[in-house]
């Protein structure tokens, strides 16, 4: 069996009858014989290597970061590539290392700023790049992320159903709004939306996920807004935190004020009580973020914005 043959096979660049294919896959398995990873990029002028690019730094709720982290490697592995992992921290220098290097033949990018500095540079990169979240200016660029508006709007929604006026969101850390995170903000704007549609009055307030700054958030709401009875949370550290404070302020959940969270499905389920959220679907974004990266390096077309609809699972903690 000649070396082209097990190319060919390998490849499938070339048809191939379905008896030598076997023949050649049983000896590979026999053999336990591997591709070259080195030798294949040098063949392919490709590194089969994907970059993502993540955020490490306070105010951010780190296992829902890794969630994506081990989505878009699963996905990557499906594709025969590997990941290289960069942190936020190296910017512009991070990109113009990947592409003057040839470390990656792609690019996927988190934690996007509505005005981020790297979107000029990710523009005229020549590496195909996707962008999980949404800048306030997209054009020329392809993004996909939760649709947070609609996460925002879809819990209002749900607390003026069943008969709630006064609602409040707890948000994000307030560095995760000065720094103009797209996905904090456009959550505030589809609470806010809401509200106006529904009629309701309400606030947003940011929040640090400390235990006295939780406490502290609580009782401002309770003395400004005396008649809260329904509370958006969209800050997953801070969630065991706001419920411990409403408890130790005598007011019950659901009993007296409900609690909606945006936040991971497993945060939700071991609350007490459990909490009615809208999940984060880190599988399903960082699977499709590589899927949308393996298309614009086979020449496919995607489209530029994808909005993943947002689930709300009604449980315990809404009366």
């Amino acid at each position: 069996m000649s070396a082209s043959t097990v190319s060919y096979v390998l490849s499938g660049k070339r048809s191939i009858s379905e008896e030598t294919r076997r023949r050649v896959l049983a000896a590979i398995e026999v053999l336990g014989y591997h591709p070259h990873a080195g030798a294949r990029a040098l063949a392919s002028n490709r590194s089969n290597v994907i970059a993502l690019i993540m955020p490490l730094y306070t105010g951010l709720y780190v296992p829902i970061l890794m969630q994506f982290v081990i989505s878009v490697v699963a996905a990557a592995r499906r594709f025969d590539h590997d990941v290289l992992l960069l942190t936020q921290d190296e910017g512009e220098k991070g990109l113009e290392r990947v592409a003057a290097s040839s470390l990656a033949d792609g690019l996927i990018v988190m934690d996007i700023e509505e005005h981020d500095p790297r979107l000029p540079r990710l523009r005229t990169l020549g590496r195909p790049s996707v962008l999980i979240g949404f800048p306030a200016d997209g054009a020329g660029l392809t993004c996909i992320d939760l649709d947070f508006a609609a996460a925002g709007a879809a819990c209002v929604d749900h607390l003026a159903d069943r008969g709630h006026r006064q609602v409040a969101l707890v948000g994000s850390p307030p560095e995760v709004y000065d720094r103009g995170l797209g996905f904090a903000r456009r959550t505030a704007a589809g609470f806010d939306d809401a509200l106006r549609r529904r009629g309701l009055t309400g606030t947003t307030v940011p929040c640090d996920p400390s235990p006295a700054a939780v406490r502290a958030t609580v009782e401002e709401l309770l003395r400004r807004h005396p008649g809260l009875t329904g509370v958006v949370v969209h800050n997953e550290p801070a969630v065991p935190l706001l419920l411990d404070a409403f408890a130790a302020l005598g007011r019950a959940v659901p009993g007296d004020v409900s609690v909606v969270a945006i936040g991971p499905d497993d945060l939700a389920e071991r609350a007490t009580p459990r909490l009615t959220s809208v999940g984060i679907p880190a599988e399903e974004i960082g699977r499709r973020a590589v899927e949308l990266v393996a298309a614009k390096l086979s020449g496919r077309p995607v489209p530029a914005a994808t909005l993943v609809p947002p689930m709300l699972t009604v449980r315990e903690s809404t009366r």
